[in-house]
């Protein structure tokens, strides 16, 4: 492994000839932790200015899941903590840009369940790969909270809006098969066909041009970035203020207590 990836502690990291894996390690659901957070923020400029990796891809380590997403017990620990809260939107604006800027192609492995920030994750990659029988959501409505760390910027512009909103508004997840026969994911394979999926992309990707692969991306991405950088701010104001909202903290409690909510009115 190249020393320039020692510092992503948070991230377990492989380069193996031209292929950077990106594993989210955090058994069993590889729910988000701090490091991993601000990692994944920064590695994607490295890896992008690396010249030994021509495709890079992110999964989720084991099968349960690639990314669960926030930890609920965090989001409760953590409530009315403004400088924890505003340093976390940082940098979740920080990793939807990175990877939408990422020169070099994404491959999303998605192994798994890929929940609320997981989703956007995977979403925002270039090829997006997913187990069929797996689940995906942008749960943020489910515990309180607007998709404003790119939810709400990601899935108009993969399904359109009327499907957006049908997902976003409701939480409702999809499996990696309805996933995509909506159009949100590039493939839904069996779960054994998943690492052979993931393989056909990877030798397309080195067979090609570096350099017209990488302009491709960044043409195609032209619009989205340019969305993110107008849009995001806002995004995660208005998040902010469905955080700073007591039915953030109740939702989540009714999920760990498995009851029904008891929210105020706003």
């Amino acid at each position: 492994m190249s020393s320039r990836y020692a510092a992503f502690a948070g991230l377990k990291v492989e380069l193996q000839g031209s292929v950077l894996t990106i594993t989210l390690d955090n058994p069993p659901l590889n729910a988000m932790t701090a490091a991993a957070h601000d990692d994944l923020g920064r590695i994607w400029q490295v890896a992008g200015a690396d010249p030994d990796v021509r495709v890079i891809v992110i999964t989720g380590g084991g099968e349960r899941a690639f990314c669960a997403g926030g930890d609920l017990g965090k989001m409760i620990e953590h409530w009315q903590d403004r400088g924890f809260w505003q340093q976390g939107l940082a940098e979740a604006r920080a990793i939807v840009i990175a990877i939408l800027e990422c020169p070099k192609p994404v491959i999303s492995r998605i192994n798994g369940h890929a929940m609320g920030l997981g989703a956007t994750i995977a979403l925002a990659g270039d090829i997006t790969i997913m187990v069929e029988d797996a689940r995906i959501a942008d749960s943020h409505v489910s515990v309180g909270l607007a998709t404003g760390d790119g939810g709400a910027l990601l899935w108009p512009n993969l399904i359109g809006l009327v499907e957006a909103r049908r997902h976003l508004l409701s939480g409702k997840p999809l499996t990696g098969a309805e996933a995509r026969a909506k159009g949100l994911v590039t493939e839904a394979v069996p779960r054994d066909g998943l690492d052979a999926a993931v393989q056909q992309w990877v030798d397309q990707f080195l067979a090609q041009s570096p350099s017209a692969v990488q302009t491709t991306k960044q043409a195609l991405n032209l619009d989205i970035v340019d969305k993110a950088k107008r849009y995001m701010d806002d995004m995660l104001r208005l998040e902010t203020r469905s955080w700073e909202s007591p039915n953030h903290p109740e939702a989540v409690r009714a999920i760990l207590e498995k009851r029904t909510p008891n929210f105020v009115p706003e």
